[in-house]
């Protein structure tokens, strides 16, 4: 066997690039607000990864659960005066956010990594991330940025998407992986988010 045909063998490194990134940013909504276990950790963790995505000009999909029941995607979660332009709505019931339009709106994006963060972990996420890893998709699970209402719940299903194949990372690990240098042109304008992200996040191993 050649170097080069084990080496394809091998898994990826995965390491992160804009230009083949996307974030789904998966029902974070009003209902679950006073139900999931850290749940403002979520909500300011998501908001620091669009607000990343959004200085570096990465997609963002963005779904809720059955709307009309569980309300709409909390404010203070992403920057709502992007969704229509960088960040796209969906409403879905299916638990998995690859509904058909949704399927179909990533394909056109034509990118093959993509960040998660949302709830719950083991169940609308974790399904989200199989179905990416089924079609051969890289997925980066931002552990900061989803949660569960049980923590066991949100114990087992991180452990069953590593095993399966995600990469387990953190907000702040993500962003700067993506930056790659210092010398990027958007790095002051990142650095900042991360600074104030920092004062805000309410650690899960508190």
């Amino acid at each position: 066997m050649s170097i080069a045909t084990s080496a394809t063998r091998l898994r990826s490194a995965g390491k992160l690039i804009p230009s083949n990134t996307t974030l789904l940013v998966c029902d974070i909504q009003e209902r679950f607000r006073p139900l999931v276990h850290k749940m403002e950790t979520v909500i300011q963790t998501s908001k620091f990864m669009t607000s990343v995505a959004n200085e570096l000009k990465i997609p963002i999909v963005v779904t809720q659960q059955y709307t009309k029941v569980f309300g709409p995607t909390i404010a203070e979660a992403l920057d709502i005066s992007e969704i229509g332009s960088k960040m796209v709505l969906f409403d879905k019931k299916k638990f998995s956010m690859l509904t058909d339009d949704v399927s179909s709106h990533i394909s056109s994006l034509n990118r093959t990594s993509f960040l998660l963060v949302g709830i719950e972990a083991h169940v609308c996420l974790q399904q989200t991330c199989l179905d990416l890893l089924e079609l051969g998709h890289e997925v980066h699970i931002i552990a900061d940025g989803v949660s569960s209402q049980q923590p066991y719940d949100r114990e087992m299903a991180l452990r069953r998407m590593e095993n399966c194949g995600a990469y387990l990372t953190t907000a702040q690990s993500a962003a700067f992986m993506l930056l790659g240098s210092a010398e990027h042109e958007n790095f002051k304008a990142v650095s900042g988010l991360v600074k104030d992200h920092m004062v805000l996040r309410n650690e899960f191993n508190e």
